[in-house]
């Protein structure tokens, strides 16, 4: 077997516990070269993004994670073992506690990074089910189906709500999101339960490898 894939069911997949982490960048002249192909993780301030980096890679640590909303301020970048293929751990936005300049730096960088990146083949937003599509997460699915960039959309900490709301808030996100051509798949996710992880790796393994995943 390629060390840099792993075989399940009838496809070839990313081994992404193979995910290592290369360099951070503050700007888009620091990013790693354009090449190759990756899929970058965007959401909120605590919105559960680095536990489920951590989750989808089986590496307990390797996005940091902390209940300081904010920490991750910087573009990271994880190399996996098939060549040329990379995870991109995007700032998180909204409510963190630095200046109103630094947000404003944040935001700049975000945007080089989303407009000029050639390699970037696929977004992942995380939202938190409990308080999904923040005015930012509105943005940046407009300007997904503005440049044509897929999307799958993981509903973190899923284990928080009892099965009845927490199905009713999928529903409900999924209704005011229909019609939307980028969002190819919308998953409810708990990195605590493991719920949606085998899912997600499906849909970033066949972006990562060319291959256009099934839409909802």
């Amino acid at each position: 077997m390629d060390a840099g894939r792993a075989v399940t069911g009838h496809s070839t997949r990313i081994a992404f516990n193979s995910a290592r982490f290369l360099t951070s960048a503050a700007r888009l002249d620091q990013c790693p070269e354009d090449t190759g192909r990756e899929v970058a993780f965007a959401g909120r301030s605590n919105s559960g993004k680095s536990s489920a980096i951590n989750a989808i890679t089986r590496i307990g640590n390797l996005a940091r994670t902390s209940k300081t909303p904010g920490r991750t301020q910087l573009i990271n970048f994880f190399s996996l073992s098939t060549p040329g293929t990379r995870l991109v751990d995007l700032p998180g936005y909204g409510f963190a506690r630095v200046s109103r300049n630094t947000q404003k730096q944040w935001e700049k960088h975000l945007g080089d990074y989303l407009a000029h990146r050639q390699s970037l083949v696929s977004m992942t937003l995380i939202m938190d089910l409990r308080h999904p599509l923040s005015e930012f997460d509105a943005m940046l699915i407009e300007w997904c189906e503005h440049h044509g960039l897929p999307m799958m959309l993981l509903l973190t900490k899923a284990d928080k709500l009892k099965s009845n709301p927490a199905r009713r808030q999928i529903e409900s996100v999924r209704r005011d999101l229909e019609g939307i051509e980028c969002i190819h798949h919308i998953q409810p996710f708990s990195a605590l339960k493991g719920q949606g992880v085998e899912p997600a790796r499906n849909h970033l393994s066949d972006w990562l490898l060319g291959v256009e995943p099934a839409s909802d």
